[in-house]
């Protein structure tokens, strides 16, 4: 692949000043990752580093940083979490500490709520449901309506209300170090907001209970679910930065099968979607996860948006979409790909570049277990583009496109209209990748 002409190395920009207390810093732009003393850095109010990706764009990504005590909180609760998001027209800065694992399928009194719970009162009965659109009786020339489609989509409505939580903008949400801290059940909803960080969290088990049916769904039919853990609608001036995301408990392969489609409750773990701009996705890891990241919720999505950055991510246990892109200007640098089957996870492609994407993919690292084929690593419609250099197979120098390419009838197209500058913590060398990453991305590393 044709490597862009900004390739070069910023070690020596990374270097940070610390004190001898501090053990470890400095693995990614401007983030300390491990400090002997939690005072040494206040991550609370942090903000984005100068040149971190898209996110640095323009005005950058603050978050929270400007909040004043008033708006400042801790939560550990579903309620205390829904209290200190407030109003999502509300664009007064605020920091929220979320201390340990808050369940979002819970009530404001905690008490614990079930798929029954959410279908109570709606009529809605799984076995009513598949009875009413069975193929066999219903065809599968249009989607479901009626009695059982409307009963559906009420409880899914009684669930959404419960477990997605819209963040205002000017917001940091993060985890407390040391307390083990995440959402499980939830999804967090930046729609229509500027400037949102989301930080050392855990996400899992977001889970969507009353999926549709939708027989025209290609040629077979498919189950499609709600609910991404993080999900960006119209989003400016996010940054993702050490959070882990993944289905567990409940894994796909324990899924049942309803008209011969896998009934599907699990949705994205993080898209950005809906003219979504200016995003910096950096030392997360996505893992046991089937639909991982959608960037372009269609062909049509927003032109001239849609740019992100993604780098020192890992992903491993995933099937795709990592990304999927469409329409804008992503850049993909510095992750590493582990395409073992995990979990019954058995990944079909790591990156697709449709719609026109302009992909600069760079200095990435796969693994690829015997038997594996470089040519599935990418993917695409004919349209996208995928350009860079850098990028080893199992430590070693790989044209992916032209892999790619020499398998498939749709090529993948190697230049891109644009030149990625916002370039801080690039690494040009992959080798050491897998290593560097395996202690200091996801959830639970930051002190």
């Amino acid at each position: 692949m044709a490597a862009p002409s900004h390739r070069r190395s910023l070690r020596g920009r990374r270097a940070l000043a610390v004190s001898a207390a501090v053990v470890a810093a400095g693995v990614g732009a401007g983030v300390f990752v491990m400090t002997a003393n939690a005072d040494a850095v206040d991550l609370y109010h942090q903000t984005l580093t100068a040149k971190d990706g898209w996110a640095a764009s323009g005005t950058g990504t603050t978050g929270g940083a400007k909040a004043d005590s008033a708006h400042t909180f801790t939560v550990a609760s579903r309620a205390q979490l829904v209290k200190a998001l407030g109003s999502a027209s509300d664009t007064t800065p605020r920091i929220i500490k979320v201390k340990g694992t808050i369940d979002a399928n819970t009530d404001d009194s905690g008490k614990k709520l079930t798929c029954a719970d959410y279908a109570a009162g709606t009529g809605y009965a799984l076995s009513a449901y598949l009875k009413a659109y069975d193929p066999a009786t219903y065809g599968r020339a249009k989607l479901p309506s009626g009695t059982q489609e409307k009963a559906r989509a009420a409880a899914q409505d009684k669930q959404a209300k419960n477990i997605v939580f819209k963040v205002p903008a000017n917001t940091t949400i993060m985890g407390v170090p040391g307390t083990g801290a995440g959402i499980t059940g939830g999804s967090l909803q930046v729609k229509s907001v500027d400037n949102v960080i989301i930080r050392n969290l855990a996400f899992s088990a977001t889970e969507d209970c009353f999926p549709q049916w939708d027989p025209t769904d290609g040629d077979d039919g498919n189950w499609n679910s709600a609910y991404d853990a993080v999900t960006l609608r119209g989003a400016t001036h996010v940054w993702a930065d050490h959070n882990t995301f993944t289905d567990a408990p409940h894994l796909d392969r324990a899924n049942p099968r309803y008209f011969g489609r896998e009934y599907q409750i699990h949705d994205g773990a993080l898209d950005i979607t809906n003219g979504s701009d200016l995003v910096t996705v950096e030392r997360n890891r996505f893992t046991d996860h089937d639909k991982t990241m959608l960037i372009g919720s269609s062909d049509k999505d927003s032109t001239g948006k849609l740019r992100v950055s993604i780098h020192h991510n890992v992903w491993k246990g995933i099937v795709q979409r990592a990304p999927l892109a469409r329409i804008g200007q992503i850049h993909v640098y510095n992750n590493v790909y582990d395409t073992t089957t995990v979990d019954g996870y058995a990944p079909l492609y790591s990156i697709n570049s449709r719609a026109k994407a302009q992909v600069v993919a760079e200095d990435n690292y796969w693994t690829v277990p015997s038997g594996g084929k470089v040519a599935k690593l990418l993917s695409g419609d004919g349209t996208g583009s995928v350009a860079g250099s850098g990028n080893l197979v199992n430590g070693t120098a790989t044209d992916l496109v032209a892999a790619y390419n020499a398998a498939s009838s749709k090529k993948i197209r190697t230049t891109v209209n644009w030149t990625p500058t916002l370039t801080a913590g690039l690494e040009t060398s992959a080798k050491n990748l897998p290593t560097e990453l395996a202690t200091t991305t996801g959830a639970g590393v930051l002190k």
